[in-house]
């Protein structure tokens, strides 16, 4: 509960004493070239291996000839959509940007590079966080989108190349039966994990204390507790925003 309370007032000092808006919005630019940008080719190669593996994977439990093969692509759509793209992109995005932010902000922290800031009048975690927040929020959701396309059409040329499902088959099952919720309640996940991971990795490296094999120690909590929240919120807002 402590760590949770230190979390929590470390939010709170996000939106006092802030820099002016020219300042933010070229941090802002910065850090979403870093999160999103540098990120698309991973997040488009591994949603499109995961959309090929899913197809593969239904088609060969659906043993019965009395199940149509566009029930194939709908339950790939549906999986897609609804878990593999917002929530197993939010574990590589915690691994590869979570890790980073952590890092970074650890390193400030034991070189004195927060101390300074803090010196000259300036609120560091405003000035050092914020700006990752806004830019996760930014990005994420948007990296979810480029995923879930990838995780479609990996499925779409692994079903028509391997024989799988044809490719009219296929789109039939796509727009089957399609509730356009699903993608808000993608988008609204996308928003929570990328807020989520965002501020429990700068919480982490904010309050590195000690030398390099801390920073390390604080990158690993990063990971593991923006997982392990990830996770939670995933359950909580399946359970609050999409059972019926």
């Amino acid at each position: 509960m402590k760590g949770f309370g230190q979390y929590m007032i470390f939010l709170g000092t996000l939106v006092v004493r802030r820099e002016s808006f020219k300042t933010y919005y070229k941090l802002i630019i910065e850090e979403s070239v870093q999160i999103g940008v540098k990120s698309v080719a991973l997040v488009a190669l591994v949603a499109t291996f995961i959309g090929a593996v899913t197809t593969v994977q239904t088609a060969y439990n659906m043993v019965s000839p009395l199940i149509p093969k566009y029930i194939i692509a709908q339950v790939v759509r549906e999986m897609v959509v609804l878990e593999l793209a917002p929530t197993i992109m939010a574990i590589i995005f915690a691994g590869k940007v979570g890790s980073s932010m952590a890092g970074g902000l650890g390193t400030m922290r034991i070189t004195e590079q927060i101390d300074a800031l803090e010196v000259m009048g300036i609120n560091s975690a405003s000035y050092l966080v914020l700006p990752k927040i806004v830019a996760s929020l930014i990005m994420y959701p948007l990296l979810v989108i480029v995923a879930g396309f990838c995780a479609i059409l990996g499925g779409y040329l692994v079903g028509s190349i391997a024989g799988i499902i044809s490719p009219t088959d296929f789109i039939y099952g796509l727009r089957f039966y399609f509730d356009s919720y699903a993608i808000t309640f993608a988008l609204i996940k996308a928003l929570a994990f990328a807020f989520l991971i965002s501020s429990i990795s700068s919480f982490k490296g904010y309050y590195t204390q000690g030398g390099a094999l801390e920073v390390g120690i604080s990158t690993t909590a990063a990971v593991t507790s923006s997982i392990m929240a990830v996770l939670i919120a995933d359950y909580l807002l399946a359970q609050l925003l999409y059972v019926r």
